[in-house]
């Protein structure tokens, strides 16, 4: 007997991995095909490409000059002047702004794998709600069939004489109802289906394996380390995080903004030949060794509200963060009561379930023998299918609440 028991369990445990493989499976297929999340993570990738445009130096100013009336110089006459300058800003400012466009970045990666966590969790959710739906389609049809026995052994009676033809209309108009539910449960399997295949980006009727019975995700029970966790790994508060670091940094883009630029320069002139010069040098082209300048910022106004802007947003992300973790906070609390409250009524409806089956069984017993206690046999019927029915519906309210918090700790 404990061998068949052992045996069993091992089964039991060797089907629910291969379940969650599947599911895992599915949402790596999620993840590679979802539309939703490429453009995420296009969007990150654009934001790393302005790292390097803004980490460069200003583009060269290449000037050309033609002298209409050509001055005359000791060497001959001036055709043509060409320039060419480099502009250079205070050291630093170039990787500074580097630093910004970089955490910017690093906050567009985070909205990348908050939509990543999402996408798990609608997908999760959807796979349980499928779940769900199939295992409501096989209890309805279970106690379809035990409705149709019913009304055999209600027509056995009236045609024996012991019982009225209501018997069997009652059961029919129980009946009708559940067949309406039934076709109801399919038109939404057909729903989910396509809900589910869509977050895969798949054909709409691909096929979806679920388990005969759905596993249990837990949580951890400490709450404090619960929600250190979800404030250091959530993705939205680190999203946040590298925001306030990029106006950090952009407050020290805006106070060297605020200093002089080098300016480097070259100039070379076209020199024309003097017929009446005997200089060695007639004629000879003049180059002008490198000139440097400065560009000085004297409007202070300008770059003074650039720094106060910047501690601004600074602010703004320091306030918005603080509302973030009040805000997940609150719907952690939510998400463990839905959580417990699935794990209650996992136990509640699966002890109402095996009571309501006994009193069934001696309910039909006692309907065959003396025709007694019908309107019992129709209630607690109803009753077990309720609650069936709300423990499967418990199982995958208590997953779903596992799901949604992984993904408020960002997995």
């Amino acid at each position: 007997m404990y061998k068949i028991i052992f045996f069993g369990c091992l089964l039991l445990l060797s089907l629910n991995t291969f379940s969650q493989t599947v599911l895992e499976n599915y949402l790596k297929t999620a993840a590679e095909n979802n539309p939703e999340l490429k453009a995420s993570f296009s969007d990150y990738m654009a934001a790393m490409e302005k790292v390097p445009q803004v980490g460069a130096l200003p583009d060269p100013q290449v000037a050309f000059g033609y002298f209409i009336q050509s001055p005359e110089t000791r060497v001959g006459p001036q055709r043509a002047t060409f320039n060419l300058s480099q502009s250079f800003p205070w050291f630093g400012l170039l990787s500074a702004k580097e630093d910004v466009a970089t955490e910017m970045a690093k906050a567009k990666y985070e909205v990348f794998e908050n939509a990543k966590s999402n996408l798990f969790f609608e997908v999760k959710t959807a796979y349980y709600n499928y779940y769900f739906i199939e295992k409501a389609i096989q209890i309805t049809k279970d106690n379809v069939e035990i409705l149709q026995v019913f009304k055999r052994l209600s027509l056995v009676k009236i045609e024996a004489g012991k019982a009225s033809i209501v018997d069997e209309l009652r059961v029919e108009l129980e009946l009708n109802d559940l067949e309406n539910q039934l076709a109801l449960f399919l038109d939404t399997k057909d729903v989910l289906q396509v809900k589910f295949n869509n977050l895969l980006n798949r054909e709409d009727t691909s096929e979806i394996m679920v388990p005969e019975l759905l596993w249990q995700d837990e949580i951890p029970l400490d709450q404090l380390k619960m929600l250190d966790e979800i404030y250091a790994s959530n993705h939205q508060i680190k999203s946040i995080d590298h925001k306030l670091n990029a106006f950090l940094n952009q407050e020290i883009v805006a106070k060297k903004e605020g200093l002089p630029k080098f300016n480097i320069g070259l100039g070379y002139t076209v020199v024309g030949k003097n017929p009446s010069s005997i200089a060695s040098d007639n004629g000879k082209d003049a180059f002008m060794f490198p000139s440097v300048g400065l560009t000085i910022p004297l409007y202070r106004k300008k770059y003074k509200a650039m720094i106060t802007e910047a501690k601004y947003m600074q602010e703004a992300e320091i306030s918005r963060k603080e509302d973030k973790k009040n805000t997940l906070g609150t719907i952690y609390k939510n998400t463990l009561k839905e959580f417990n409250d699935g794990n209650r009524r996992i136990a509640l409806n699966g002890r109402q379930s095996e009571i309501a089956k006994k009193v069934l069984d001696v309910l039909m017993t006692s309907y065959s023998t003396n025709s007694k206690d019908f309107e019992e046999v129709l209630r607690i019927e109803r009753q077990l299918l309720k609650y069936e029915l709300e423990q499967q519906k418990a199982l995958t309210d208590k997953n779903a609440a596992a799901a949604f918090m992984d993904y408020l700790i960002g997995k």
